[in-house]
């Protein structure tokens, strides 16, 4: 039975630590979403300057994702084997590589931006945050269903 307790006490740890890394990742896709529309009420170099400085909240989605990563492969461990018979659950998992995908290039493209003080370069930012959100919304109702 003590070796029940361990496994018990990490699998809540790793849901605590996934939970976070969910909310620091889904909080980034609505901060962003928000962000936008903000800054679109703005001046075009008022603007700029304001995304640039708003761009360090990409940093908290990409901690988050991979708070979701670690925490998500051991919850995963019960599951493995049987993930070919679950295929919701294969759409999820293709889902967050693709989730991963897109942050990464919305990092790079950020960090490119930033670098070259180019404004212009953050529309194409602006245009993946609601699939990005879409994404991670749909990863969220997928899980619900699934470990219900």
């Amino acid at each position: 039975s003590g070796i029940k307790q361990k496994t018990t006490t990490m699998r809540e740890i790793m849901l605590i630590i996934h939970f976070l890394g969910l909310a620091m990742g889904l909080g980034t896709s609505f901060a962003f979403l928000f962000l936008g529309r903000a800054s679109s009420k703005l001046e075009p170099a008022e603007r700029a300057k304001f995304m640039f400085t708003a761009s360090s909240v990409s940093t908290m989605g990409n901690i988050g994702l991979g708070l979701l990563f670690i925490s998500g492969g051991y919850l995963m461990t019960p599951y493995w084997k049987t993930l070919g018979d679950n295929p919701m659950l294969i759409a999820k998992l293709s889902l967050f590589v693709i989730l991963g995908a897109l942050i990464g290039m919305m990092s790079a493209r950020m960090r490119r931006a930033k670098a070259n003080q180019d404004a212009a370069a953050l529309g194409g930012v602006a245009k993946m945050g609601p699939i990005t959100l879409l994404v991670t919304l749909t990863i969220v109702v997928l899980a619900v269903y699934i470990f219900h």
